[in-house]
């Protein structure tokens, strides 16, 4: 399996131009890798990082999650960056209107603007109980203002000490990286549900003579037959929207094959067509009426598929469902009635 790999890549120009360097951990002062107040682009890979504008993490920051950044807030203005690995998923904070985590309090589990309820501009101390997050004095969308990186396991009993104090008005937890998602078909529990065979067209050819005749001008007709797939998470997913990974299921003894991009919430499933060709009998007997019937037989498998999520340096394994809906075994039958 693939190792989730964190790193920031760097440019001196805006739209990735120029000198680059890339980081896998704590870079504490840029001079020393010669890229101090020069950075205006970057690549982020995993994990989000901060940049600060002085060096040992002080100053104002900008935090960046997993993305592409042609252009940044602090152009040519970072000195030092922070690789975010704490395990971000299902983030918690408190934060407390009066000093000592006294006074009101609110405990927020996801982004939240502070102005539209009763504790904007009135916090002044913080316990994160998990993930990592940002406090805005004004808003994610701006580059004004100062902001304030806190953590799991970090407290902060007085803002007044780290110049915040009564000033946050948005909070917002940092987003982990795109996840690496391996996976494996447990084909031997592999369930069938009821096979159905319906009807898909009909050649009729009439002899009404006393010798054989020829039952069509054609010898073989070609239909379609197709393959349903799809991979359903279940309902307690740690797969979000928008994570994609390659699959490929093969099954040389249920003749199944498939291979795309699964994108959750988007591309969950696949068909497959493939075009089956019926030999048609050659001549009709002499005072008959044949009927061929051109018939689809489909039929349901569902196979457990066993996830594997890696992100931010964590595992977790899961269940999912393969469901394939088989059609492509296309067979006639004859019928005939003497005239």
């Amino acid at each position: 399996m693939s190792k989730a790999i964190n790193k920031i890549i760097v440019y001196e120009n805006q739209n990735f131009s120029g000198l680059s360097a890339e980081f896998s951990s704590d870079v504490p002062d840029l001079r020393s890798s010669h890229f101090n107040d020069c950075i205006s682009s970057l690549k982020v890979i995993g994990q989000p990082w901060v940049l600060f504008e002085h060096g040992n993490f002080h100053g104002n920051l900008y935090e960046f999650e997993e993305g592409e950044y042609p252009t940044i807030p602090m152009n040519d203005g970072a000195t030092s960056m922070k690789l975010i690995t704490d395990d971000l998923e299902d983030p918690k904070i408190t934060i407390y209107s009066e000093d000592n985590y006294g006074g009101k309090s609110i405990v927020c589990t996801k982004e939240q603007n502070l102005i539209y309820g009763s504790f904007n501009d009135v916090a002044s101390s913080h316990m994160v109980q998990k993930g990592a997050w940002i406090l805005y004095e004004h808003s994610p969308d701006t580059k004004e203002g100062k902001r304030l990186l806190a953590r799991a396991g970090e407290k902060i009993p007085q803002y007044i000490h780290v110049g915040f104090s009564d000033m946050a008005s948005y909070v917002r937890p940092l987003l982990p990286g795109r996840p690496i998602v391996t996976y494996k078909v447990l084909w031997d529990q592999m369930t069938k549900g009821h096979e159905t065979a319906s009807m898909i067209d009909q050649v009729i050819g009439v002899n009404h003579s006393d010798r054989e005749q020829s039952f069509s001008t054609e010898h073989m007709k070609e239909y379609e037959g197709s393959v349903s797939y799809e991979l359903k998470c279940s309902n307690t997913t740690t797969v979000r929207a928008g994570t994609q990974f390659d699959v490929k299921f093969v099954s040389v003894e249920l003749s199944l094959e498939t291979s795309f991009t699964f994108e959750k919430g988007k591309t969950e499933s696949t068909t497959t067509r493939e075009s089956v060709s019926i030999n048609l009998p050659a001549v009709i007997p002499p005072h008959t009426k044949l009927y061929v019937n051109v018939m689809r037989k489909t039929s349901k498998m569902t196979v457990p598929v066993q996830l594997t999520i890696e992100r931010g340096g964590k595992k977790k394994t899961e269940c999912a469902t393969l469901v394939c809906d088989k059609g492509n075994v296309i067979y006639t039958e004859f019928k005939s009635e003497k005239l």
